[in-house]
């Protein structure tokens, strides 16, 4: 697990930092004194401690270039959490899908439920990216990811799986795919097969994926879709609603 925590005052750096070894003391933390320096570093962090008010480039600025990256290079969001000393701030996280953010002076229990509800989403997201799934294309086996896969779809005696590499055609049964892709994917119609990571939204007929593609949902699966999602939600899983 690769930590950042970019602050352009020293003394919250060192307690930030502190606060994150007293959670794990073997953490690989890098520190930034400002927002310009995190852009200019290659590294790839899965949890980032921003300072929204850093002079030059501030933490809104350097989350937003850091959703742009992984939107380019299609690599699952990392987990952001903002240190403000203002709350009129909060709302700036929604634009970047944050976490969450803390208030300044830093509560030490807050820090604490934050954290490890953090770490818990981050390691999610490292098992699922580890994940995968073999379909035969065009009669080639090609090794899928699960995180890749926005839904698949059940066709004319086809299955197509629409991912972000592309839609790949398959055979076989739905049930024995539901099977195959685990407890993030919802069976949410009996031709559709979602992935709850890549969900954009949902309403009481529908579910839209990431991709913008609409997916039907089924009236009698609604309640359980929505319990179902809210498990995934607070196990870890990663969500974008």
């Amino acid at each position: 697990m690769k930590i950042a925590v970019c602050d352009d005052d020293k003394a919250t750096r060192e307690h930030i930092v502190s606060l994150i070894k007293e959670q794990d003391a073997g953490a690989d933390i890098t520190v930034f004194a400002d927002g310009e320096e995190m852009l200019k570093s290659d590294g790839d962090f899965d949890i980032s401690f921003l300072d929204v008010e850093m002079r030059e480039v501030s933490g809104v600025d350097v989350a937003k270039q850091i959703r742009k990256r992984q939107g380019e290079t299609g690599k699952s969001k990392s987990i952001i959490i903002f240190v403000t000393g203002y709350e009129k701030y909060v709302y700036d996280a929604f634009d970047v899908s944050a976490f969450h953010y803390l208030i300044k002076p830093l509560n030490k229990e807050k820090f604490a439920d934050v954290f490890g509800r953090a770490w818990k989403e981050a390691s999610a997201v490292q098992e699922q990216e580890k994940q995968y799934l073999f379909v035969k294309n065009a009669g080639v086996q090609k090794k899928v990811y699960l995180k890749d896969i926005f839904y698949i779809e059940s066709a004319n005696k086809k299955v197509i799986i629409h991912t972000k590499m592309g839609i790949l055609e398959t055979y076989g049964k739905m049930d024995e795919w539901e099977k195959a892709a685990g407890g993030s994917f919802y069976r949410c119609h009996r031709c559709y097969l979602v992935n709850m990571e890549n969900i954009a939204s949902y309403g009481t007929d529908m579910i839209e994926t990431v991709n913008g593609d609409k997916l039907l949902l089924a009236q009698k699966k609604y309640s359980d879709f929505v319990k179902r999602y809210m498990d995934y939600a607070k196990n870890g899983g990663i969500v974008n609603v």
